[in-house]
């Protein structure tokens, strides 16, 4: 079961050469979700081959780095002929901003955009074998954070066990995987307990956007696959993140660590570092038990279940 992340903009505030305004592009089979949408967003999902083909747009708050290409994408989108409704998910108190966005051109688009608002804890998809939730961040701006969480699945079914218990080879076996009960021809039942194992976890993505350290960070990147923290800057500018309501790299992989994240992706790098990028990764992994990297725009991550 695909579950990719490419890297469409890492850039902090002002973009540079080398990377676009915050964007993130996650496969998930055959879904496509984009989370926060900067200027050239569209033109980063051509030139890495993502397609177009997005039906909700997460956003983190709504500064222009992280919502300025909602209004050419969408124009995109109706230039294409686009009917397919695309869902835009936004802070609390920030609906009238996404709307002003949709319409920016003088032209509301030939599709449906719903606009959603969305809090700490909330829900905001509920997709089958997996759910988006918000959780709260610290910015200078109504904000939030985005965790695509999946269900576990089933556990392992053992098919020698089973045979050696006498269940016949074919639909009994799916029977039993699904939890149910089978009765043999001499009467003896079978329990879906005997020959199917534990439940396994599912994954975890956790994007924060821009933020400072928060315990409710920790709280829903908990034991995750992948945290994509906000890093704008290195540890030399610790008041300046402070101060502008964003996160260190070295304050991010603190933050990974405590919540037992396996892999730390480092985002929203201040156009300073342009060059210097590794400043950061070092300082990051110098800190982080797991896998710390920043990664370049266009990167894409696979994300494999826990222990495969």
């Amino acid at each position: 079961m695909t579950l990719r992340v490419t890297f469409l903009g890492t850039s902090g505030a002002v973009p540079t050469t080398g990377r676009n305004t915050s964007a993130m592009f996650v496969q998930r089979e055959g879904d496509r979700l984009l989370f926060d949408c900067g200027e050239g967003t569209q033109r980063q999902m051509m030139r890495f081959g993502t397609g177009f083909t997005v039906s909700h747009i997460f956003v983190t708050h709504t500064h222009g780095d992280h919502v300025l290409g909602i209004p050419g994408l969408l124009q995109t989108w109706d230039f294409n002929d686009r009917t397919e409704p695309v869902a835009i998910h936004t802070p609390n108190g920030t609906r009238g901003l996404i709307r002003d966005l949709v319409t920016a051109t003088g032209a509301s688009p030939s599709f449906g955009v719903r606009i959603h608002e969305v809090g700490d804890g909330d829900v905001v998809l509920d997709a089958e074998e997996y759910e988006v939730r918000a959780f709260r961040t610290d910015h200078r701006a109504k904000s939030v954070g985005y965790a695509l969480v999946e269900e576990d699945r089933k556990g392992r079914f053992d098919r020698e066990h089973a045979e050696e218990l006498g269940v016949p080879v074919g639909p009994a076996f799916s029977k039993l995987h699904r939890g149910e009960s089978v009765e043999l021809d001499d009467g003896t039942v079978v329990n879906p307990e005997q020959v199917v194992g534990d439940p396994r976890p599912g994954r975890r993505v956790v994007y924060t956007g821009d933020t400072r350290p928060t315990g409710a960070t920790v709280e829903a990147a908990a034991e995750a696959d992948l945290l994509i923290h906000d890093a704008t800057f290195a540890e030399d500018r610790h008041d300046r993140a402070g101060m502008t309501g964003h996160s260190t790299a070295i304050q991010a992989a603190e933050i990974a660590n405590r919540a037992g994240a396996k892999r730390l992706a480092l985002t929203h790098v201040s156009s300073r570092y342009a060059g210097q990028e590794h400043t950061l990764e070092r300082e990051a992994k110098e800190v982080f038990d797991g896998e710390a990297f920043l990664p370049d725009d266009g990167e894409e991550v696979d994300v494999p279940y826990p222990n495969e």
